[in-house]
């Protein structure tokens, strides 16, 4: 009988329900509980099976080049700019709720990209959205997405995320294409989004790199004025862990 009820749970796709009740059926310390508790137990599984089945999902379809990265497996035993504590504060994600941006600066290896996913990752466990992405690779994904008439849907895809992590920001030369689709893209998320910009390029070259005075003063102006910032410094983490001097 209780197998049958628990088959019937998975064919209605209350999972966590089903395997709920088969430890209830085979938990003794269950038997001398009421009913009305017993199904609130069973709620309270599938509840959280649902939400556990959400957050994998926000997970995966975020694309984080370390999926891994978290808050608990920063390594701050290395100066590099930066706090336990204001990394603690942002992992809060008070400031993606109030719809600021991050620019995390530093010279290659010292672990933007790990600490842009650590945010990240912070974020979708309370239920944020978020998408990684490297500037070159975006560059290209518009660029085909405006040849196959795909562009407009690339772009509410990018505008729908709560957060996105721009990584490798500068890394090549601006192409006037790449000035007026990054244009687009955060003007879509001005105030209303959430955006990390990852880069080796310090903020007051911004100009120089992107380029066009005028588009320039744009993109400057929706990313930095209400960006926190992380001003990384050290040496290459990978030098460090390969054991190079």
């Amino acid at each position: 009988m209780i197998e049958a009820t628990v088959e019937q749970l998975y064919l209605m796709k209350l999972f966590g329900m089903a395997e709920g009740l088969r430890e209830q059926m085979n938990g003794p310390e269950y038997r001398d509980l009421a009913f009305e508790e017993r199904l609130g137990i069973l709620v309270d599984k599938e509840r959280l099976y649902r939400e556990n089945r959400r957050l994998k999902t926000l997970a995966s379809k975020a694309h984080f080049r370390h999926p891994s990265a978290c808050f608990e497996n920063i390594d701050f035993r290395t100066r590099r700019g930066m706090t336990k504590d204001g990394l603690f504060r942002l992992c809060q994600n008070d400031w993606i709720r109030n719809h600021h941006n991050l620019i995390v600066i530093g010279p290659t290896g010292v672990g933007k990209t790990f600490i842009a996913c650590a945010l990240g990752t912070s974020a979708i466990r309370q239920g944020i959205s978020a998408l990684y992405v490297r500037m070159p690779r975006l560059v290209q994904e518009l660029k085909v997405a405006r040849s196959d008439g795909s562009y407009v849907k690339l772009l509410k895809r990018l505008q729908r995320m709560k957060l996105l992590i721009i990584d490798d920001w500068g890394l090549n030369p601006f192409t006037d294409e790449a000035r007026r689709d990054l244009l687009e893209i955060l003007e879509d998320r001005h105030q209303v989004r959430s955006t990390i910009i990852a880069s080796q390029i310090p903020i007051d070259m911004w100009h120089d790199v992107i380029g066009d005075p005028t588009l320039a003063d744009a993109i400057c102006d929706r990313v930095v004025h209400n960006a926190h910032k992380i001003i990384m410094t050290g040496e290459s983490m990978r030098k460090t862990h390969a054991g190079l001097t």
